[in-house]
């Protein structure tokens, strides 16, 4: 246990990289268009955003809830390096889709620069999200790797609000400062409204003014989704609501949020389709284009139908197309005349697709021993 920059434990891990937690199938679970290799050098995260849905999660992720302790998983880019060499082909990473990784604790450990310098120098890419601030380390090899992107997590242009909606994090100067840096230095980059309160964050006209400034600093491309409340950490979140926005906030919120989706309470979807339509008319007059994030709604016999085929204004829902890279002697190169939409190849019956790989098409929840097995065949 270490209590410098943040309380902290090391942990040995050898956990693995792998795909989405959900597939299309059986039940429509899977609104994520592109292959990504998953990373969480850290579990817990010091930006402590109330609304957080890890919060729900059990093992580190709940002893962070309970004793603000975030767990290192130590020399985790030596980790990630040894399953990079079993693998023949490979999907863009993604750091991190759970906790920051530019949170606090990484100016420590810089587990974030050296697990992006492993992809890197196997010529991958890989794709940052974050509402900290990119090290110059980071934005540099981001800049060398042809389809990394960055992606910028905005919730309000107001920094007194900001404060009120996670304790750490980047100020909104320095976020939008991100986005210019990342920009300038051509850099695909992305603004992430997500996610956005309802009666907290969701004026039309801070929504707009919000979509101008992104726009300004060169983001291209905007994500958004609505929060939802994970059942296990709901008393906490209404209370929170309460505490800065008033009983009546909290009481908006209960009568809003009564779609169950798993483990998790959603808005309704009347209100959820009037926002995303208001975002996707705000992003086409600012030409930018513009996609939603894990929205899902639920039909009739059970399945669910992703909201992106109805909003989304982009061919994948982050806005760059990132092809699947195979193995050419030692090291990767991007497969041609793929476009990384794994989704729609799903949903056109694509076979075999660009990559070579039937089982891509699929689009299912891979895990490392997939990826084995299809270096396995493409030897």
């Amino acid at each position: 246990m270490l209590e410098k920059p943040v309380p902290h434990a090391l942990v040995a891990s050898k956990k693995e990289l792998h795909g989405w937690w959900s597939g299309i199938e059986p039940n429509g679970a899977r609104e994520c268009t592109a292959e990504r290799l998953l990373i969480n050098p850290y579990n817990g995260c010091s930006h402590r955003c109330f609304f957080c849905y890890a919060l729900a999660f059990p093992g580190y992720f709940e002893r962070f809830r309970r004793e603000g302790v975030v767990t290192v998983f130590k020399d985790f880019d030596k980790v990630v390096s040894r399953q990079l060499d079993t693998l023949n082909v490979a999907s863009c990473g993604y750091l991190s889709p759970v906790t920051d990784p530019f949170q606090p604790i990484n100016r420590r450990y810089e587990l974030a620069e050296k697990i992006i310098e492993e992809f890197v120098r196997r010529n991958i890419p890989v794709n940052v999200v974050t509402k900290g601030v990119v090290s110059g380390k980071a934005l540099k090899l981001l800049k060398r790797q042809e389809h990394s992107f960055a992606q910028i997590t905005i919730l309000t242009l107001d920094e007194e609000l900001r404060r009120k909606l996670m304790q750490g994090g980047a100020s909104v100067d320095e976020l939008l400062k991100n986005i210019e840096r990342l920009s300038d230095a051509g850099i695909f980059t992305v603004c992430r409204i997500d996610p956005v309160l309802p009666f907290v964050t969701d004026d039309e006209a801070e929504l707009r003014a919000l979509v101008a400034a992104a726009k300004e600093r060169g983001a291209m491309h905007i994500v958004a989704s609505c929060v939802d409340i994970p059942l296990n950490t709901k008393s906490e979140i209404l209370r929170k609501l309460e505490v800065e926005f008033g009983r009546d906030v909290r009481r908006r919120y209960e009568r809003l949020f009564t779609e169950r989706i798993g483990p998790r309470l959603h808005a309704k979807i009347e209100y959820r389709r009037r926002l995303f339509r208001t975002l996707r008319e705000i992003c086409r007059r600012h030409n930018v284009t513009f996609a939603l994030c894990m929205e899902f709604e639920r039909l009739p016999n059970g399945r669910l139908r992703g909201l992106n085929a109805e909003f989304k204004t982009s061919n994948n829902c982050e806005g760059i197309d990132v092809p699947i890279y195979v193995r050419r002697d030692d090291r990767f190169e991007p497969v041609a005349g793929c476009d990384g939409n794994c989704l729609k190849c799903y949903f056109k019956g694509d076979n075999p697709p660009a990559c070579g790989i039937p089982e891509l098409a699929k689009a299912g929840a891979w895990r490392l021993k997939d990826y084995k097995r299809w270096s396995a065949s493409l030897t």
